[in-house]
């Protein structure tokens, strides 16, 4: 695994360090139930893109494929996000009109369930976009 360099910091994760490392301190410095999400979140995503690799960018968790970005997660004070999300892709726009969030972000509120099949969906869209294979 190639060494790292994150871009912003949070509270407790330092730079320059192996990107799982990153990664495993990025959820740690959350609370617990916080932390609870963010695993979860974490294991759809190595369920969903088999071969990425776990790093940070930006300064929160990201899954490569082959270099590329397939997806962010993030937790912040009352919500998880994913992004990019696809609010623009037509399959999505009912959906996704009921989650907060910016044009290319979804916030799931920390009091609700995640909503895990809709994550999968946009994960493996994603996954196509930057030129992966759906797992089977």
């Amino acid at each position: 695994m190639k060494k790292i360099i994150i871009a912003g910091t949070r509270k407790g994760v330092k730079d320059k360090k192996e990107g799982i490392t990153l990664v495993n301190e990025y959820i740690d410095s959350f609370p617990t139930d916080t932390k609870s999400i963010l695993k979860e979140l974490r294991e759809i995503m190595k369920e969903e893109v088999p071969g990425g690799e776990e790093t940070t960018g930006y300064g929160v968790p990201v899954v490569n494929l082959n270099g590329k970005p397939v997806i962010y997660f993030a937790a912040f004070k009352n919500h998880t996000s994913i992004y990019p999300a696809p609010r623009g892709a037509k399959e999505f726009r009912n959906e996704l009109e009921k989650y907060k969030g910016g044009k290319g972000t979804v916030q799931f509120p920390l009091d609700k369930p995640l909503p895990i099949a809709l994550i999968k969906r946009i994960v493996r869209f994603r996954l196509k976009l930057v030129g992966g294979t759906e797992k089977n």
